[in-house]
């Protein structure tokens, strides 16, 4: 079984596993010391003694035989060419087995609970079993919380929200009134869920701002990261389905939704009223015009502009404006060339109006 070791230094929990017990939670093979122990992870270049690493990215393989970590996970198709003097692992995927571990880390670390006197919880909210609620967090009227959900420092829940089980509020989050968060959602410092989506209706003198009476729902499991913004919707939801993993700095406007399983890095940018479908990967600074509908299982690369519709599942997407890989590098060949097909222009120009004088 895993124990925890607890340094007397920072007071840490740390886990200590055997070379065996980790193969038998990983479905893996030992080669070496099957009594091997490590009690911390490590980076494969930066290993050292009792301290587990993986190797994935075949960038990597030399450091394998100079390491320091005593137990290494690789591939189980990893042909050695040297020696190597940590005890290795073998598994089907060494990244899959090295994210299982981790997550069983972090499952074992002691979870807080209680209310601390610097918090704001109001009387009309209701608050579930083993509910951490930090230091100057504010809890607003009718709002409900589900057991075991963490509410960090400074965190503003509006009123009449409701938070499922086991949910992870970071620093600074705010969820404006109204929303509606699922079970073990996590979302990092500095996002905010439910502000007003960008409604404004030109007049004479400048705008007219559109009240959005709407709300945000996110779905079960979903991971939102640091000062990303999900806008609520004029009139319904915005919503974000089961699943989804949104990085930093993502803003999705009033009235979109983000299908399941939906993965989207840095910088990615969502117009209102946009239709994301299921386990689409979308690429950093991506963008989306306005009511428009992305096929499930969408490639979108870095980058890419997305104005219209998406043709159909699988598709793969890159380039501004948004078009099919092949295509999009068959014109960079031709945007290189255009120089040289510029000057080349002007000399067939010029000898044209030569030969037009001479007739």
């Amino acid at each position: 079984m895993c124990t925890f070791a607890e340094s007397n230094e920072n007071r840490k929990h740390f886990m200590e596993f055997t070379a065996k017990q980790i193969a038998e939670l990983t479905g893996g093979r030992v080669e070496g010391n099957e009594q091997a122990a490590v009690s911390t992870f490590a980076k494969i270049e930066e290993g050292h003694e009792g301290a587990i690493s993986f190797l994935s990215n075949p960038k990597y393989t030399h450091f394998l035989y100079e390491t320091k970590s005593t137990i290494v996970l690789v591939d189980e198709t990893l042909e050695l060419e040297h020696p190597v003097s940590a005890t290795l692992i073998r598994v089907k995927s060494a990244y899959e087995a090295v994210g299982r571990l981790l997550q069983l880390y972090e499952q074992m670390k002691p979870r807080k609970t209680g209310v601390d006197p610097l918090a704001f919880v109001s009387p009309k909210a209701t608050i579930g079993k083993d509910v951490y609620i930090g230091a100057f967090a504010c809890i607003g009227d009718g709002t409900v919380i589900g057991d075991g959900t963490q509410v960090y420092p400074h965190v503003v829940v509006g009123d009449g929200v409701t938070i499922g089980e086991q949910c992870l509020l970071y620093p600074n989050v705010t969820i404006y009134q109204g929303c509606r968060l699922g079970n073990r959602v996590t979302i990092h410092a500095g996002s905010v869920i439910g502000a007003d989506g960008f409604g404004f209706a030109p007049n004479q003198e400048g705008y007219d701002k559109i009240p959005q009476i709407g709300i945000v729902v996110i779905e079960d499991d979903v991971e939102i990261g640091a000062n990303t913004c999900v806008d609520r919707s004029t009139m319904g939801q915005t919503v974000i389905r089961h699943g989804v993993k949104l990085d930093n700095l993502i803003q999705v406007a009033h009235n979109c939704e983000v299908g399941e399983n939906t993965v989207m890095s840095a910088q990615v940018g969502l117009a209102g009223s946009t239709k994301i479908g299921s386990w689409c990967m979308v690429g950093g600074q991506a963008g989306f015009a306005g009511h428009i509908q992305v096929a499930d299982k969408t490639f979108v690369g870095a980058q890419c502009g997305v104005i219209s519709n998406t043709k159909g599942q699988g598709e793969q997407l890159i380039g501004s404006p948004a078009m099919d890989p092949k295509q999009f590098f068959r014109s960079m060949a031709v945007v290189k060339r255009l120089p040289d097909i510029y000057r080349e222009l002007n000399e067939l120009k010029k000898r044209v109006e030569e030969l037009s004088k001479n007739q």
